[in-house]
């Protein structure tokens, strides 16, 4: 029997962990050591209590830990057993969107982040997108070729808009920058609604919008990597002065209601 060993030196944190998230993370750690993938099963419930030294009990609550976090899923009947289970993004940003609930983030936090990340991503994606994404970016961008005529109408290019640059961060072949800018996109998109940043309608958003966005699909097409990281950039110091200026008011907005 193997008892229950930290990975490494725990922290405080850790130390402060209940018993069974303590073996949902060595359960972690072992799915690691063993290079289990999605789909393989995991040891037996008998075979985890004698590997872990733990209770049924603890087990069973270690495995539903695991399973809230989108990492292993329980099957039952002829083969069933307990799997290794690979989360999907949406499941990733809906867990992580939970720790900034409470954080109050603001369109400059989020601005900032952007105008550091989308000027890589679009240097390294230029020449590099096949003529379908090139297609569906043009789509996307068509959706909101003329100015909105109400504020449903700028609130759904407002999530259009934002809809083009997730488009983008999926093509990227760094998971790690994809999953970054697609998940500030998504807290961005939420926040835009939620607050109700698309009011009152801002033409000059949109219509700086819409050129910095023309012309990068230029760029991105002739595999200008120079030019559309100029372009991104500059279309991030554009836009994140403006969405302030939209914040702004929603929040005078919200003190003299």
């Amino acid at each position: 029997m193997t008892s229950l060993q930290p990975a490494s030196t725990p922290s405080k944190d850790a130390a402060r962990l209940s018993r069974p998230a303590q073996v949902a993370e060595a359960i972690k750690t072992f799915i690691v050591r063993e290079g289990l993938q999605p789909g393989d099963r995991l040891p037996s419930e008998p075979e985890l209590i004698e590997r872990f030294g733990m209770a049924k009990g603890t087990i069973r609550e270690a495995l539903r830990l695991l399973d809230a976090q989108g990492l292993v899923k329980s099957r039952t009947g002829p083969g069933g057993g307990t799997f290794v289970h690979e989360p999907s993004q949406e499941r990733a940003e809906a867990l992580l969107a939970n720790y900034f609930y409470f954080k109050d983030l603001t369109i400059s936090d989020i601005y900032q982040i952007r105008r550091v990340l989308e000027p890589e991503l679009v240097a390294d994606l230029a020449g590099n997108l096949s003529d379908r994404v090139l297609g569906d970016l043009r789509a996307i961008l068509a959706s909101y070729a003329e100015p909105a005529r109400s504020d449903e109408e700028e609130r759904d290019q407002h999530v259009a808009t934002l809809q083009f640059h997730k488009t983008l961060a999926d093509q990227s072949a760094n998971p790690l920058l994809s999953f970054l800018i697609g998940f500030m996109l998504t807290i961005l998109t939420d926040i835009t609604v939620f607050r109700k940043l698309y009011t009152p309608i801002n033409h000059d958003l949109w219509s700086r919008g819409v050129d910095y966005q023309t012309r990068l699909l230029d760029a991105l097409a002739q595999g200008d990597s120079k030019a559309a990281r100029a372009i991104m950039k500059a279309h991030m110091q554009t836009a994140g002065p403006l969405m302030e200026g939209q914040e702004a008011y929603s929040l005078k907005r919200f003190l003299s209601d």
